[in-house]
């Protein structure tokens, strides 16, 4: 076969079938969710990619707070049209974090949550995905206005640098939706 005419073969990988450098990883993953998402098993693939992917995301821990690191995330999901990562982010903030079903369905539509302050961080998250980091400075100022820190506005990538990562495997290779999400797919 060419290149051209190969297709790609990823498929989310279980601790026997995964590289010896993803086991240990996935190990930790499985105790930690009582599952491996299917997204990390077929970062599993590549072992640089699933650790590089877990220390970027054990960063972004560090920012914001739960609900708004995931609405951040959920955010650049949508507007990278990933429903793996949609369903993901819409299942932690209603089912971990509590968020009213009507506050997700707002996010995911692009409407107001009723928060000026979560819409701002939702509005500029937009904004960086779909204009590639192009921000226009009233958006800027609105989330600052918000009561966001200046610096938030770049700790902002590195959820987006995230669920790029995560989007565009989808896309490249679509991950089946794990059980546990389903119900937001």
């Amino acid at each position: 076969m060419t290149p051209a005419t190969e297709s790609l073969q990823l498929q989310p990988l279980t601790l026997q079938t995964a590289p010896e450098a993803s086991k240990p990883v996935l190990e930790d993953i499985q105790k930690r969710f009582g599952f491996i998402p299917n997204l990390m098993a077929t970062f599993a693939n590549s072992p640089a990619v699933l650790k590089g992917y877990l220390a970027l995301e054990a960063e972004y821990q560090k920012t914001f707070t739960p609900v708004e690191r995931q609405a951040i995330l959920l955010t650049a999901s949508v507007e990278n049209s990933c429903g793996y990562c949609t369903a993901a982010h819409s299942t932690i903030l209603k089912g971990v974090l509590k968020v009213p079903a009507d506050v997700v369905a707002a996010i995911r539509a692009g409407r107001s949550t009723g928060n000026l302050k979560h819409d701002a961080l939702i509005a500029l998250t937009r904004e960086v995905v779909r204009e590639r980091g192009h921000v226009s400075q009233e958006t800027i100022g609105k989330f600052l206005g918000a009561g966001y820190r200046q610096e938030q506005v770049i700790e902002v990538l590195l959820g987006v640098a995230l669920k790029t990562i995560s989007n565009y495997l989808d896309h490249i290779a679509p991950t089946p939706v794990d059980a546990a999400f389903a119900a937001e797919k």
